[in-house]
């Protein structure tokens, strides 16, 4: 996903899309101020940040998936497990918002931030289950399990980060071994 492109929607009776929604609305209105009153606006794209102290709830899957793992409870994976994401360690979108923050070269420009590592969830489950040596057994439910009926997912979802690197040089140095060693640390701190 460039920052430029089409948004693909499903119906507005689908709540889930009000989110994106939202996030879109708010980026119009930064954008128009920019243009129209000349203020200094930068607007940033957020794709799966995922650090330590987050929580696995409203759907997180990575510290969800770390959280069964070091307990050895079954990772739970709704729909197939085909469909694929990309993880940012928090820290790496620290130092991208603060670089987007301070750089004349940014302003009115819309950015997306996140790592472009793509992995489906059937194998970011395996990959947590080694990280934690962990006996975790992953199973599979429909996606009404979790999120009634009529729930629409994304069945692939990556950055495109190429205008971050080309005016700022910056690309995410932590990998996805990183982020689950990171969030599984201070889990296990809570135990």
């Amino acid at each position: 996903m460039k920052e430029c492109d089409d948004r693909i929607l499903g119906s507005p009776t689908t709540l889930r899309w009000s989110y994106s929604e939202a996030k879109a609305i708010d980026e119009s209105l930064a954008f128009a101020y920019h243009m129209e009153k000349n203020l200094e606006t930068r607007i940033v794209r957020f794709f799966n940040t995922v650090g330590p102290r987050q929580l696995g709830s409203y759907g997180m899957v990575v510290p969800r998936f770390i959280k069964s793992a070091i307990s050895n409870h079954d990772i739970v994976i709704f729909g197939d497990g085909n469909q694929t994401r990309c993880f940012a360690h928090v820290l790496d979108v620290i130092d991208a918002i603060i670089s987007v923050a301070f750089a004349p070269n940014t302003i009115g420009k819309v950015i997306n931030i996140g790592n472009n590592h793509e992995i489906s969830i059937n194998n970011l489950a395996s990959i947590v289950i080694a990280e934690t040596n962990s006996k975790s057994l992953v199973i599979h439910k429909p996606y009404q399990t979790a999120y009634g009926q009529g729930f629409e997912d994304m069945e692939r979802r990556v950055p495109n980060i190429d205008l971050i690197r080309e005016l700022l040089g910056w690309t995410p140095s932590r990998n996805l071994s990183t982020i689950i060693q990171d969030v599984a640390a201070e889990m296990r701190l809570t135990f």
